[in-house]
């Protein structure tokens, strides 16, 4: 079952678990279950997605419950009428608060504005040694997206060279396998904290926060990281 951590008459949301697909999806035939799916034999009614999240994101997953809402929603997202925080995990000590604003390729070539902006939560630094260093270095972000590209988080940061733990293929391959053999941890560490927004129907504010799962967690004890 999912974990349900928002739900009206039209809307419900749930905390993705990482590793888990939104929807049935060409590129991945060695997987049969779905968010879609599991949500909707969950509640016994059809579901809508209003957004993506990544197969390896966790965190808060937005469905409609009509087509009408999903189209209402859809719109706002299209719009940038959604604000977004994720979560993240990254290589290296970041500056304390940054704008990245990289214009991303989409599949034919075409290229799209592209803003991220990012605040550091917390610097850690621990007896890993990693190339000519003797210990490693790693930041915990907070970052909001103005613009939602596909993958857009993990190619901005890995722009700026300071790729996202468990990232693959934007991360450092390098540092993934030094988790992987150290702490036995294969989780990307990028979590969908909250989304924000006026209800379509109501008006009403919506502020939707999802928990971090368990290997997001443990990721901050090893890094001696408390939230």
């Amino acid at each position: 079952m999912l974990e349900i951590i928002y739900q009206d008459d039209e809307l419900i949301a749930v905390n993705k678990p990482h590793g888990l697909l939104v929807h049935r999806s060409s590129i991945a035939a060695d997987t049969s279950e779905f968010a879609l799916q599991i949500l909707r034999d969950q509640i016994g009614k059809t579901v809508y997605p209003a957004h993506r999240l990544d197969r390896k994101t966790g965190g808060v997953l937005l469905f409609s419950l009509n087509k009408e809402m999903d189209s209402l929603i859809q719109t706002a997202f299209s719009l940038n009428k959604i604000k977004k925080e994720y979560l993240a995990v990254l290589r290296g000590h970041t500056d304390p608060e940054g704008t990245i604003d990289y214009p991303l390729k989409k599949d034919n070539g075409t290229l799209q504005e592209a803003l991220t902006h990012y605040q550091t939560i917390s610097l850690s630094e621990i007896d890993l040694p990693f190339g000519k260093f003797p210990t490693s270095r790693y930041s915990l972000v907070l970052a909001k997206p103005q613009t939602g590209r596909m993958h857009q988080i993990r190619m901005h940061f890995a722009h700026i060279f300071h790729p996202i733990i468990g990232d693959r293929p934007h991360g450092c391959n390098k540092q993934n396998k030094l988790w992987k053999e150290t702490f036995q941890h294969d989780t990307m560490l990028l979590h969908a904290k909250s989304i924000e927004f006026q209800h379509p129907r109501t008006q009403e504010n919506i502020h939707i926060q999802a928990n971090l799962q368990s290997e997001f967690t443990r990721a901050l004890e090893i890094l001696g990281i408390r939230q």
